[in-house]
Formats: structure tokens, sequence, C-alpha cells
């Protein structure tokens, strides 16, 4: 039975060594997963959340701070629908790819050849018997072409255009550089931007100003400082209640796992605004901005690091800003950069 008995310490052999191999690869894998969480861990949690009114799901154009693309929202109360700028098929319309009125009015006449080639009349045979409504076809065309024109009109005066940064400084969003929270006006994001007059269709050109660029880096700041403390009371003076419960939301998970989140040094590197405009008595402004800030998630009772770390790293998001009509600039939306 010697055979047995060498199998048998083969076979336990090679399950300790087995056993042995799922506890190294465990132990490599946890901090790995811990230091991705980590990095998520600052307000937002990573995520791209929020609304931008009508372009929520229209992507922000590119800037220099951010030239590729930004993720699609994980977390919106937005949805897709009448009025939004989302990217779809090209509609009939009166003279679209999809038929429309003169698409429908040519298959009719090919048709009727059709039926007259059936009939022996030849391929245009069938059309004798609509000469006498073409004229009254061709007024309707007219017609229909004139509203169609209309509508086009007054929907490019409703619909929010891309801001594009100063009269001089050509089409598209314009960089500037940061070199420190509160370093003034002149270094600061809107110094590069020439103002940021946008030139939407509809509603009188949104102007962005230096105290706009002022309070868009004051709210970076200030939100952070507001989610490291989980004062939610102040979190709701600096963003739309739609952001706020996402906050709640991640501040509650926190709690669950007894850990908080610390963001400190919060300094903005640089930042161009990417689109700005007015949608009713709503302003919006669109910005990207890197900033260096230290991220780390301690435990709640004991303060150790359970996450992240004491070094300074560098991230670059797209925030969006709402202002209502006498109101303060507030946080509207967060997305992340590809």
């Amino acid at each position: 039975m010697p055979g047995i008995w060498e199998t048998n310490m083969n076979f336990s052999q090679w399950s300790r060594t087995l056993v042995k191999t799922i506890a190294v690869v465990l132990a490599l894998a946890l901090p790995t997963a811990l230091a991705m969480s980590s990095a998520d861990a600052r307000v937002g949690g990573g995520f791209s959340s929020g609304s931008r009114g009508a372009r929520t799901f229209s992507a922000p154009p590119s800037t220099t701070t951010a030239p590729g693309s930004t993720s699609q929202f994980n977390r919106t109360y937005s949805q897709p629908g009448a009025g939004m700028n989302t990217a779809a098929p090209a509609r009939g319309g009166l003279f679209g790819r999809g038929g429309g009125f003169l698409g429908g009015l040519a298959a009719g006449f090919l048709g009727a050849g059709l039926l007259g080639m059936l009939f022996g009349g030849g391929l245009f045979g069938g059309l004798g018997g609509l000469s006498s409504i073409l004229g009254l076809i061709i007024q309707i065309v007219l017609v229909v072409f004139v509203v169609r024109l209309a509508m086009s009109w007054w929907q490019r005066r409703n619909t929010p255009q891309a801001a594009y940064a100063g009269t001089d400084a050509g089409p598209g969003p314009q960089t500037s550089y940061r070199r420190g929270l509160g370093g003034g006006v002149g270094s600061g994001l809107g110094s590069g931007l020439g103002g940021g007059f946008g030139f939407g269709a509809n509603n009188a050109p949104l102007e962005i100003k230096p105290d706009d660029y002022e309070a868009f880096e004051r709210l970076l700041g200030d939100i952070q400082a507001a989610w490291s403390n989980e004062d939610v009371a102040k979190l709701h003076t600096l963003a739309t209640p739609e952001m706020v419960s996402y906050f709640e939301r991640d501040l509650a998970e926190n709690r669950a796992r007894n850990a908080v989140n610390k963001v400190t040094n919060v300094k903005l590197l640089q930042g161009d605004l990417a689109e700005s405009w007015r949608e009713g008595e709503t302003d919006y402004a669109t910005v990207a901005m890197r900033f260096a800030l230290t991220d780390k998630t301690v435990d709640r009772n004991t303060g150790a690091i359970v996450a992240g770390s004491e070094q300074p790293g560098e991230v670059t998001e797209v925030w969006t800003f709402a202002r209502r009509a006498g109101n303060a600039w507030e946080l509207s939306a967060i997305q992340q950069t590809n």
C-alpha cells in the first residue's frame, strides 16, 4: 500500500502549497485594492455625479487642462428626453435622412411609378393621376419649409451653445494657470480667459467675470474642507441638493466602515473654462481643474491611516457650477476625466 500513502502525501503537500499561494495572492491584492479605493476617497468618491442642466448627457468640450474626454455620469437625477442635448441619430424632418416629409413624398412618387410599371403604364405612367394635385403638394412643401425654418431659428435661440473665452482669443476654451489658493485674480482661473464671453444663440451672452473664477476656486477648497469635516449643513450652502445627497450617501458609507476621509492641502494648479451658458434663470459654467491634495482615510477611533497616505497627489476633474438669479454659485456636477 505504499503507493496509496505516497499519493495521499503528495496530495496533502499540493493542497498546502495551493493554500499558501492563495494566501500570498490575497496578501498582495488587499493593499492594492485599498490603495485603489483610497484614490477615489475624496469628495465625490471618484464618480461622475450631478447634473448639467440640458447638457447633462452632452460631454463638455475638452480643454488644455483636461484634453481627454470626460466620463458619463454614474449618478444623476436627470433623465434623457426632450430638451436634453444628447447625441442621437439624425431625425427625418423635412429633408432628413430618416425620411421626413419629402422622403415620404418621394416614396409615394416611386410607389406610383412602380404601380404604373406593374399595370403596363411605364415607370411614370402612375404619376398621371397625381398631376392634378401636384400644385397643392408644392404649396404644402413651401409652407412646411417656412415653418421648419422658423422652428429651427427658435430652437437655436433657446439652445445654449458652448462658451468661448474672449472675443480676441478665438474659439475654444482658453487656459490659465494657478500657483496657489487665494493668489489673486491676476494669477487665477480667469487671468487667461479674457472675461469668458459665451456666444450662446438664444439668451444674452453669459459673461464669466474674474469674481466668478475666484468663487470657483474658493468652492473647490471649501467643499473639500466641509467634506473632510463631515459638515453636511455647510455642504448645503456650497452645492445643489442633488450633489449633497450623494455626499451624504458617501459619508454614511464611511461611517458604516468606521472611517473618515480627510482631504487637506488643496491647491489649484491649473484650470480653464470649458463652456458657460444660461438656461432660463440659471447660469452654468463648466471648468476643468487640476489640483493637488493630500487624500487619506483614517480610522474614526484611533486615527490610524487605513487608506491613502500623507503624500500629496494630483487630480484632474471637470466641475460644473450653477447659479440662479440673485444667488451665489454652487457645485452642480463633478465629472472624472479619461
